[in-house]
């Protein structure tokens, strides 16, 4: 059966009548003709009802589109899907709208109350031909005689051929992609992810910090117009849990943060099951409602409130009573707490100042309009029929009031009442003010003994509290939340890139309240103790001495870095303790201690045999490679020295304390500091005498390590009466002289290979050149090291003896006569 549109059927009637009536046959009187054109009408009126009955609810790909008299329906009526013209306007939207509320009545409810969602808002069709179809892309499309309208459609991510658009019953318009038995294989796209003013159940209000795409609605800029307007409502773009409201870009109120099921400004949550949804994704609000309640949604209005059929509202920050959460409106002076503007219908008599048609302007924007001009004193609409544009008048005209007028006009109003009001309320405030100075004297006076007994005591502890948590908020990121190691018997992770925590109870325990007999030592950072957990692991715990010439910089650097550094040649640490005064670090525990225990003990520099220490040199210099080049960040440790060279069971070395390690920017190759630091007879000369920091200071303390390790002496003791050199000033002399292996441990057995050590001593000599360009890189002096092959250059006069050097031309610098070199400088002004 043929199916007819009713356009088309009213044009058949027409047209018909008109044939009928010029035909003038001579067989056919008027009432024939007016029986035949009844019959007719009841036939395709008839027909236009079948029409009707055969209202769908989707639309395919390759189906007749949806055209400008019809419409789609969900399933159970709830929401129609079609093209309206709201108030006097004459463009054509298409939009979602409730069918039939329940309980209300089509008829008595405004098309904009009913209206939930609108495709094309900002770009209406000019008449009746438009279409909505599913172009052979998959994609929704709009199409007029004037072409293609932009909607919201255009958004649809991917194209499909099998492609159906239907109308849902909680009013979501769902583009899908369906497999060949008509089952859905993805949803392609929604107006849910698209809203416009109007949010209903399901839908969701947010940001998706993911995707960057944000759920928010948007108000109209009338209630004739679908435009978009001024006001916006939707997540917090800065992550916090909270929604604003935004009047052109600026935050106009606020929700208050999430907690507890309900929002800090709102004083219930209104109706409705509300759910926050916030993680790393996204942050969002949805609700639900019961499945009695058909009809209930929340709608931004062009004034910026939040109001909802059968609901409350909320973000009114109108100028008499703003709700809790508005943001204080910023006007000038001329308005004062006295002026007001009220409604009216009438005249004005004279013109007022017209904004252009640019100036599409919303009722409230032009109320912003006047109130910033201090010589505007009413203001209203341009079009009475869509509720925009802009028209104010100053001083110079009057308002004349008449009921023939359509005109609503806001009129600029003083009441005089209201500001003696103010005044007397303003007075009453200053007249009480001495009498809170007075208590507030009393109050102050009978505590102020009671304070002053507290006072140091309380201040003491709050500091300490304030330092703590300062400290632990600094290291969030490389620490792991406290508590998590709070016990003592807990198993270490040995595969962790995160500090835990310990608390002091159990650190305590280990060290049986620091006894003397687990005190392995004491260095710059303060006493090291040895300490052993319930479940037998052995751990090392160095306690910040408040004595110490290091501190807070020192441990927060160490535990900042040594989370980032991975390497088997650099210490582990486990741990720390933040508690109060007490700055603990826990380390994995060398049986073998430091380097120098060994080195420099005469009877336990025996068990150090060539291999052991060419193994030792190989670590050390492994680990300042990672150091320099490899690791994450690029990494000057600044006090490199035996005494930071620990020994695990097998003598395998691994670098510690790096309290005073320096961090660079890849690029970057020197800087130049006033806080030196590090140690006497390490430190480089450029670094102690004018502060210039570099990879080559370490390079410099290397070499120093290097003839340490292969003499068993320390740098800072004195060798040769005659001319009291330290030892790079011996190693130098005796490299002069030809007889280097003089320079060799007399605890070395005869087996020793010379001709490694003689490369040792070249190497380090190299290392302590004086200029830091002379000196080779790290990835040099493991290749030195490792490789015979490579033919290594003559070392110049090494800085730091106490000889004048008559090759150079100028004055080296004289080391003092020290006998230890444990002692670490933390604050050194640079000259």
């Amino acid at each position: 059966m043929l199916v007819l549109s009713p356009p088309i059927i009213a044009r058949i009637l027409k047209r018909l009548s008109r044939c009928l009536n010029n035909a003038k046959l001579p067989f056919m009187s008027t009432e024939t003709r007016n029986s035949v054109i009844l019959t007719l009408s009841c036939y395709l009126f008839l027909n236009s009802a079948i029409y009707a009955g055969a209202e769908r609810d989707s639309i395919s790909r390759g189906q007749q589109p949806l055209r400008d008299w019809e419409s789609l329906s969900s399933a159970n009526k709830v929401f129609k899907l079609k093209y309206f013209s709201p108030g006097n306007t004459k463009g054509r939207y298409l939009g979602i709208c409730y069918n039939t509320p329940p309980d209300y009545g089509e008829a008595n409810l405004p098309l904009y109350d009913r209206t939930v969602w609108v495709a094309n808002r900002n770009n209406p069709i000019a008449d009746a031909s438009g279409s909505l179809l599913i172009d052979t892309d998959g994609k929704l499309k709009i199409n007029s005689r004037g072409g293609d309208i932009t909607s919201v459609f255009n958004s649809a991510p991917v194209a499909s051929i099998n492609a159906t658009a239907t109308l849902l019953d909680n009013g979501n318009f769902v583009l899908r992609e369906l497999n060949p038995d008509g089952s859905v294989n993805q949803t392609l796209w929604q107006s849910f992810d698209y809203p416009t003013d109007t949010i209903l159940p399901g839908m969701r209000m947010g940001i998706n910090f993911k995707t960057g795409h944000q759920w928010s609605l948007t108000g109209w800029i009338s209630k004739e117009l679908p435009s978009a307007g001024s006001f916006t409502i939707g997540g917090d773009p800065n992550g916090t849990n909270q929604l604003i409201i935004w009047y052109k870009g600026n935050v106009y109120w606020t929700t208050g943060i999430w907690s507890n099921g309900r929002f800090a400004n709102l004083a219930k949550l209104l109706d409705g099951d509300f759910t926050f949804i916030s993680n790393e994704n996204e942050k969002y609000l949805t609700y639900s409602v019961n499945e009695n309640v058909s009809f209930l949604y929340y709608r931004i209005d062009p004034s910026g409130i939040v109001m909802g059929i059968v609901l409350g509202s909320f973000g009114d920050c109108s100028f008499l009573k703003p709700d809790e959460g508005c943001v204080k409106k910023t006007l000038p002076d001329c308005r004062k707490p006295d002026y007001w503007f009220e409604s009216r219908v009438g005249y004005m008599l004279g013109d007022g100042y017209r904004f252009g048609e640019s100036y599409n302007l919303s009722i409230f924007e032009c109320q912003d309009k006047c109130e910033q001009n201090c010589s505007c004193v009413a203001y209203a609409s341009r079009t009475t029929q869509y509720g925009t544009g802009c028209e104010i008048w100053n001083k110079e005209t009057n308002f004349y009031a008449s009921g023939y007028a359509d005109r609503e006009i806001f009129v600029l109003k003083r009441d005089a009442g209201r500001e003696s009001t103010y005044v007397r309320e303003k007075h009453k405030l200053a007249a009480r003010k001495w009498w809170i100075w007075l208590i507030t004297a009393f109050c102050g006076t009978t505590l102020l003994a009671f304070t002053i007994f507290c006072f140091f005591n309380v201040r003491l502890k709050g500091m300490v509290r304030a330092k703590t948590r300062m400290l632990l908020n600094e290291l969030e990121d490389t620490i792991t939340s406290p508590g998590k190691y709070n016990q003592p018997n807990d198993t270490m992770d040995k595969k962790m890139s995160q500090v835990n925590t310990f608390s002091f109870e159990s650190i305590a325990m280990a060290t049986n309240n620091f006894a003397d007999e687990n005190k392995l030592g004491e260095g710059g950072f303060g006493p090291v103790y040895k300490g052993t957990l319930p479940c037998g692991q052995e751990i090392a715990i160095k306690r910040l001495s408040r004595s110490s010439g290091q501190g807070m910089r020192e441990f927060k650097n160490e535990i900042q870095l040594i989370a980032k550094l991975q390497h088997t040649n650099l210490v582990r640490l486990l741990g720390c303790c933040i508690q109060g005064e007490e700055k603990i670090l826990v380390y994995e525990y060398m049986p073998n201690k430091s380097l120098d225990f060994f080195l420099f003990n005469w009877n336990r520099g025996e068990l150090l045999n060539w291999t052991d220490r060419m193994n030792i040199i190989g670590g050390v210099a492994q680990g300042l490679l990672y150091l320099h080049k490899y690791s994450r960040l690029r990494v000057i440790h600044r006090d490199l020295k035996a005494s930071n060279i620990l020994l695990d069971h097998d003598m395998n070395p691994k670098i510690s304390d790096f309290g005073l390690a320096r961090i660079f920017e890849v690029q970057q190759t020197e800087a130049n500091t006033r806080r030196i630091v590090g140690t006497y007879g390490y430190m480089s000369p450029e670094y102690a005498i004018k502060g210039i920091v570099s990879m080559k200071s370490d390079v410099f303390s290397f070499g120093v390590l290097l003839l340490e390790i292969v003499s068993g002496k320390r740098n800072h003791n004195c060798y040769r009466s005659e001319h009291p050199f330290n030892l790079i000033g011996l190693a130098w002399e005796l490299w002069m002289e030809g007889r280097v292996l003089e320079l060799m441990d007399s605890r070395l057995d005869d087996s020793s290979p010379k001709d490694q050590i003689m490369r040792c001593i070249n190497v380090g000599l190299l290392c302590v050149q004086d200029r830091p360009e002379d000196r080779p890189s790290m990835t040099d002096v493991v290749s030195m090291l490792t490789n015979n092959t490579v033919q290594l250059p003559a070392p110049k006069q090494p800085s730091f003896f106490t000889e004048s050097s008559s090759h150079e031309g100028k004055s080296e610098i004289a080391t003092e006569n020290y006998c230890s070199n444990i002692l670490s400088i933390s604050i050194m002004e640079a000259r």
